[in-house]
């Protein structure tokens, strides 16, 4: 399951059966857990120090307290990982929305620009308000339009970047000091 999955027609068929079709969230549930990832976080909470457990279960902490208190800050590098490249994967899925969403008012950004890039056109608002003689002798230029939604498209990455970076840093150098 980790290289191959089950193939498009019985996806297609399990997320018809699910009722997620024209919904928002055939674009997060049917991929929204890999073995991969999996595998990335059992390797990750396999290295911590059992003692951090075995001390806060002496001083009387729950698990729950235990997982809120202790794991769970310590696994914001990880968090930050998972975090950056699920937010980066569906940010820029156009896929899943092409095959399974026929509104084009619940498209992605990521779809929308795709259109626009691939058939060189503008969407169909534009279309429509240009045939209708409101736009006047304005020239539009596609290319320009193009350009203009890749710049919008790839904003809040380089925003959200910044701020997740730091803990990519601290998670590198976790385990470069031995003492």
């Amino acid at each position: 399951t980790m290289f191959f999955g089950g193939g498009l027609i019985p996806t297609y068929l399990w997320i018809k059966q699910l009722g997620l079709m024209n919904t928002l969230w055939v674009m997060f549930i049917p991929s929204g857990v890999g073995v991969w990832n999996f595998a990335v976080m059992r390797a990750f909470f396999s290295q911590l120090p059992q003692e951090l457990e075995e001390s806060a279960k002496l001083d009387g902490a729950s698990d729950l307290l235990i997982f809120y208190r202790i794991i769970l800050p310590l696994s914001k590098p990880l968090l930050a990982t998972f975090a950056l490249f699920f937010g980066v994967g569906y940010w820029n899925s156009w896929y899943s929305a092409l095959l399974y969403v026929s509104d084009y008012n619940k498209w992605p950004l990521a779809l929308v620009l795709r259109q626009m890039v691939v058939s060189s056109s503008l969407p169909a608002e534009i279309h429509r308000v240009r045939s209708a003689g409101t736009l006047g002798q304005t020239h539009i230029f596609y290319e320009g339009v193009n350009a203009a939604g890749i710049i919008i498209a790839t904003v809040p990455i380089l925003v959200v970047y910044p701020w997740l970076q730091k803990y990519f840093a601290k998670g590198v150098m976790i385990g470069s000091i031995k003492g």
